[in-house]
């Protein structure tokens, strides 16, 4: 417990000073740039990292890598990023999971989110969604709460686990709507949706950069979104906190890099990540994933962030009973 509040206090403090660091910005980058990421290629996350990529390849001269290091709960790659070499090259494009409630559900990690990263830029909000098959009955958010507080726990919402960010937003979704639904854990999105539009389970819980396509097929209806105000591209969609209070569950992407890497390439990146984001054409292909871009934090705007995050999900957990295993 003593480790964990001063964490708190202490997250995300240290800036990158690098002897040196002003200097090599002014020839940074002279080579491919690489950005690991702890999902699989097609993706929610993977898709955002590759259109952002792609944007900033053109503006930086130098290609954008993306390097898929999927499993493990985020462990294995942002490992794998932590132990990169901090010479401005590796960066890590992180998840709400990765930085922040990895270090509430474990006791021990591979990777030190606060102490072997620092803060680059800010990328986007992921929003969540309640969904259910297309043909399901349920039509509503009222519907799926009565039909859940009436199955006796046998309606099931599906979700990657109780130790994963939908994982815990189907408890709280239980906690504060006084449902039972029976919470049925699965490997990845891919297969909860597949079994989601088999039958298997009544509704999901799953990131819309991984579910909108289906959505727009008209393959999965989406019930709710876990921000607190309206989706943007989704506004006929209510929001869980419209029904819940403030239910404020959005993941988020952010890109840190392995501590020691020279402050003049941490401040290049933030300002060409900022300028890319705020390019209208790629803020409208995100969104068209699902995530809404933004491109307006500096690099102490991200650290004062993601302390805030740290301290906010403490409470979360707390309330929906979860605790570092």
């Amino acid at each position: 417990m003593q480790r964990r509040q001063f964490i708190q206090a202490s997250a995300f403090t240290a800036l990158t000073t690098s002897s040196g660091g002003w200097a090599q910005s002014t020839t940074w980058p002279d080579k491919p740039i690489k950005f690991v990421l702890s999902q699989p290629p097609g993706s929610g996350p993977d898709n955002v990292a590759r259109l952002l990529g792609e944007r900033l390849a053109k503006s930086l001269g130098q290609a954008v890598v993306i390097d898929n290091k999927p499993g493990g709960q985020n462990v294995i790659g942002a490992q794998a990023a932590a132990r990169s070499a901090p010479d401005g090259y590796t960066f890590y494009f992180a998840t709400t999971a990765a930085l922040i409630t990895n270090t509430l559900l474990f006791k021990q990690l591979a990777y030190d989110p606060q102490k072997d990263f620092v803060p680059v830029a800010f990328i986007a909000r992921s929003p969540f969604a309640l969904l259910v098959d297309a043909n399901s009955p349920i039509q509503t958010l009222e519907d799926l709460i009565a039909k859940s507080k009436a199955s006796g726990g046998q309606f099931s919402i599906g979700n990657e686990g109780p130790r994963t960010f939908s994982g815990m937003i189907a408890r709280l979704f239980n906690t504060r709507s006084k449902a039972t639904a029976n919470l049925v854990p699965y490997a990845n999105v891919g297969v909860g949706t597949q079994n989601l539009m088999g039958g298997h389970v009544d509704a999901m819980v799953a990131d819309l950069a991984s579910t909108a396509q289906l959505a727009k097929q008209g393959k999965l209806r989406v019930i709710a979104t876990t921000a607190t105000k309206r989706v943007l591209g989704w506004e006929n969609i209510p929001a869980l906190s419209e029904k819940l209070g403030n239910f404020d569950m959005v993941g988020w992407f952010a890109i840190v890099a392995p501590s020691g890497t020279p402050a003049g390439v941490i401040a290049k990146l933030n300002q060409e990540v900022n300028a890319s984001l705020g390019d209208k054409e790629l803020a409208t292909r995100i969104a068209n994933i699902g995530p809404i871009a933004d491109g307006s934090m500096s690099t102490d705007d991200v650290r004062k962030f993601l302390a805030a995050e740290l301290a906010r999900w403490s409470e979360v957990t707390k309330e929906i009973g979860v605790s570092a295993e």
